[in-house]
């Protein structure tokens, strides 16, 4: 497997990482997180050799293949078809099937296999270069942001393959669901090195802060320490009969390896101003119809209620007028037919992509923030543009300088802004990173007004969304429940399509849901025991890296004292739990494979079952 040695990176006085090392294990699928710009994307960029370390070795094993997604785009073949096939090894060229099921599963359709790869929007060319990489498959694949223009069947069916992959796989992305439901572990670069541990992002960050927190105290204990020791130097240095014990003091004090302060990242926490209405709905849409001819209609006969507190989502795959409905019920389309009401006292915000346009390019971000609500004060308004990731200077910078995603950033800044009781936000997580749609989720959930959102992010419909309306073939339908429920009660009828199988034998439902049924009873009897060992083992191993952090800093004061059976305890103590430590990990790691080995079969079986 590959292993990173010592490497450091630096960009002009950015230091990037110091001394890092990383060594990457069979069958491991990492999550690798980090605030934007802390260097996840340069970490790929080393590995695939594109850029070279300042210092340190990254070793590959001679014919270990890695895989990494492109973002920039060379099409060469007449046919979308043709195109993914290229990826085929020599002596899996005629495996057609493969290539098809993959494009199948990132959207593509039979028609799609014929046309020019040329003709597809940018976003499905993305694709194609993803369908590509899957189809090679190499021994590790790197995945910068995968689920970038992808919608949600996409997603699902993405980390269904993902699960099931055989080698290894580093995942930046910032939609936690989808990395937690990927992963074996969680790697962050924190502070300029990196910290990897088995388990989910929620893990990870648990164990950061009590690793934190654990230094905190060992650092205010040597403050304590180190300022008596200046104390006594400074009351003794000068008599002549106590010289020599401060200049003993001072030795002590120079061999002491001084703990640094932790630069801790800002959290992230904002909330929408809600405005108070009297009203219980706020907006009442009926029989609410749409298209750009009347041949190609989106949507007809949309009908709901809107209460105050409640989220509607709509969701559904590219391209099927999700955006479109979103912007007809916010006034920005005109309908073919059916209306749109709003209370008197309702106060609405619309983010979405096309409203970027009307942000005026002279302004800077702090300017725009002003522009949402100009009665904030300074400070309200840095808070909001340190939210959306325009700290210090950069709240400075004018907006026909910032990206695309800055610019959809400001969006969102204006909108948080701004006193109102009605939300309507159209993919509001791009181009956030994972703190910040933490912070966004947590403001939808306790905005008092109403929201109308369009996401393609299942962690976010689940954790905000009473009720939907979801596109699918037949057009847009109301849905009176969550995503779970509607996933239990009708699931989304274009994963059924992923498999092309032209004559497919008809199927008993009811014994197809018994034998669902045995196999989950049958998954859940034999995932049991290695979940018990998998939770044992990494306790262990939490508890006895909590010990080592003791021992090692009761080996520093024994080290400053001169206590030399207290050092040789101390260092056999030490020595023992760490390779208790290794010897836990590499049992673990057998545990983890076992495990997802075993709901990779299962997954399959069950899949075999729709």
């Amino acid at each position: 497997m590959i292993q990173l040695v010592n490497i450091s990176k630096s960009f002009s006085s950015q230091e990037l990482f110091s001394n890092l090392n990383f060594k990457l294990n069979g069958g491991n699928k990492i999550g690798l997180v980090g605030r934007n710009g802390s260097g996840k994307s340069t970490l790929f960029k080393l590995i695939l050799r594109e850029e070279a370390p300042d210092s340190g070795e990254i070793i590959i094993p001679k014919g270990y293949k890695i895989g990494a997604l492109k973002q920039h785009l060379e099409f060469s073949q007449n046919t979308l078809r043709e195109e993914a096939a290229l990826a085929l090894e020599e002596e899996m060229k005629y495996d057609l099937y493969r290539v098809e099921k993959i494009l199948f599963g990132l959207g593509f359709t039979q028609e799609d296999l014929e046309k020019d790869p040329l003709s597809f929007s940018g976003g499905y060319q993305i694709r194609i270069n993803l369908a590509k990489l899957l189809v090679t498959e190499p021994n590790l694949l790197l995945l910068d942001e995968p689920t970038n223009y992808l919608d949600i069947i996409s997603m699902r069916w993405l980390k269904t393959f993902l699960r099931a992959f055989e080698g290894e796989i580093i995942l930046i992305t910032h939609d936690r669901d989808f990395m937690d439901s990927v992963t074996t572990h969680t790697m962050g670069i924190i502070r300029r090195n990196l910290s990897l541990i088995a388990g989910d992002t929620h893990k990870f960050y648990e164990q950061l802060k009590a690793n934190d927190e654990l230094y905190e105290k060992q650092k205010l204990s040597q403050d304590k320490k180190v300022k008596e020791l200046e104390d006594f130097i400074a009351r003794n240095k000068a008599r002549a009969s106590t010289a020599a014990l401060a200049q003993s003091k001072v030795k002590q004090l120079e061999k002491m390896e001084l703990l640094d302060d932790l630069g801790f990242d800002a959290t992230l926490k904002f909330d929408f101003n809600f405005k108070e209405t009297p009203a219980k709905v706020l907006l009442d849409v009926k029989d609410l119809s749409f298209g750009y001819s009347p041949e190609k209609i989106l949507f007809k006969n949309i009908s709901f209620a809107l209460e105050k507190g409640e989220c509607l989502g709509i969701i559904g795959k590219n391209g099927k007028g999700k955006s479109t409905l979103l912007n007809t019920i916010a006034g920005e389309l005109k309908p073919l037919r059916g209306r749109v009401d709003f209370h008197t006292t309702t106060s609405y915000a619309h983010f979405g992509q096309t409203n970027i346009s009307r942000l005026n390019p002279k302004n800077s971000v702090i300017d725009e923030i002003y522009v949402g609500n100009p009665t904030l004060s300074a400070a309200s308004v840095r808070g909001i543009c340190g939210a959306m990731m325009f700290s210090g200077d950069s709240a400075e910078k004018k907006v026909s300088l910032l990206s695309g995603g800055e610019k959809s950033r400001v969006m969102l800044g204006q909108i948080l802004a701004r006193s109102v009781n009605l939300l309507f936000l159209d993919e509001p997580t791009n181009h956030l990173d994972m703190d910040s749609i933490e912070a966004l989720s947590e403001a939808i959930k306790n905005f008092k007004g109403s929201v109308i959102i369009v996401t393609h992010s299942e962690e976010l419909l689940r954790r905000v969304c009473d009720r939907l309306i979801i596109f699918s073939k037949e057009g847009a339908e109301y849905f009176d429940g969550g995503y779970d429920l509607f996933l239990e009660k009708i699931g989304w009828e274009e994963e059924e399509q992923v498999e092309k199988v032209k004559t497919a034998p008809k199927v008993n439902k009811q014994e197809n849901k018994k034998l669902r049924a045995a196999l989950v009873q049958e998954r859940s009897k034999l995932i049991a025991p290695l979940k018990k060992e998998i939770e044992k083992l990494e306790k262990f191993i939490m508890q006895t890296e909590d010990a080592l952090e003791l021992y090692h800093k009761d080996l520093i004061v024994a080290s400053n004292s001169g206590d030399n059976s207290k050092i040789m305890e101390l260092s056999q103590r030490i020595s023992k739990n760490e390779s208790e430590v290794e010897e836990k990990f590499e049992l673990l790691e057998t545990a983890q494979n076992a495990l997802d080995e075993l709901m990779a079969e299962f997954d399959v079986k069950l899949a075999e079952l729709e």
